[in-house]
């Protein structure tokens, strides 16, 4: 099944949303190379090919991140699969991912950081993958979305981006995008009707207020103090569909998220009765996810 976009269009996206892409891999380049690579000295200059393989099955991202290193390094690339495709890839096989060409010196510099780039998103957007595809099994309607739980620095972008890949919302992607007020912030400010209170003040009209609650009266309290999102956290599987309900009922326009102990293997059983949730985010679709099996070879 192929992404929700191909990828000369998700390549077109990512610039559109990080002009800086050129400067962010001279940045990993850096730090990989900050002086001298003798090794580069010893194959030389010659152009050659590499061959990028999947080894094992995989849904293929982090395409614009890949490219763009190796234009850094003078290189150029010819995909054989678009980004978004579930690459299936037999025991014992691999499957051509895509040609990269240039100065074999160049090829080498950029084989580990085009390695990481493709094999975390695209780590990120097998596992995310595998939730949406779970959702979508049973008729759910709503949302599949990552978390902040995602490594920091200039990686996070392709975590993100890797979940758009995937078919799934990437949530907020910092601590400056909406507000979510946890069970610290509430306990600190003294409970859930001024803390939210308080946060409006300062957030004004434009910024989203989520609250986490961990009752349904918690629930109830939350809407009535003005938050836009409240979450149900770690709520069981059999008490969402309920309670979404039930808060739904008397407010119609709360947007309902559920997270908490929610894995691929087990998000159906949270939402195939729950119609009224509107999102289900999994800390899991960036963090520990197992990585994917991918590799550059020189062609010989």
């Amino acid at each position: 099944s192929a992404c929700p976009f191909s990828m000369a269009q998700s390549g077109l996206c990512l610039r559109a949303m990080l002009p800086n892409l050129d400067n962010l891999v001279r940045e990993f380049l850096a730090e990989d190379i900050p002086h001298f690579d003798l090794a580069g000295a010893v194959v030389g200059e010659g152009v050659q090919h590499a061959n990028i393989y999947a080894k094992k099955s995989l849904t293929l991202a982090g395409v614009p991140f890949a490219e763009a290193v190796l234009r850094f390094c003078g290189c150029t690339v010819d995909w054989k699969l678009e980004e978004g495709v579930e690459v299936a890839v037999q025991k014992g096989e691999k499957v051509v991912l895509g040609v990269a060409t240039g100065p074999v010196n160049r090829l080498l510099q950029a084989e580990r950081t085009v390695l990481e780039c493709l094999t975390r998103a695209s780590s990120v957007a097998t596992v995310a993958r595998e939730a949406k595809n779970a959702t979508d099994s049973v008729g759910w309607k709503g949302l599949v979305a990552g978390t902040r739980k995602t490594t920091p620095g200039c990686f996070r972008l392709v975590e993100k981006y890797a979940l758009m890949v995937a078919g799934v919302d990437t949530h907020r992607y910092s601590l400056s995008n909406m507000v979510m007020l946890k069970d610290n912030h509430i306990d600190a400010c003294g409970g859930i009707t001024a803390t939210v209170q308080k946060t409006r003040k300062l957030a004004g009209f434009a910024t989203k207020i989520e609250v986490e609650c961990r009752s349904v009266d918690d629930a109830y309290e939350a809407c009535a103090a003005g938050a836009d999102v409240i979450m149900l956290d770690n709520f069981g599987a059999s008490e969402v569909g309920k309670a979404a309900r039930e808060i739904k009922a008397k407010h119609p326009n709360i947007i309902i998220e559920i997270s908490g102990g929610i894995i691929p293997s087990t998000v159906a059983d949270f939402v195939k009765h729950a119609p009224d949730v509107d999102v289900v985010s999994m800390g899991c679709l960036t963090q520990g996810v197992p990585a994917v099996d991918i590799s550059m070879k020189i062609a010989k």
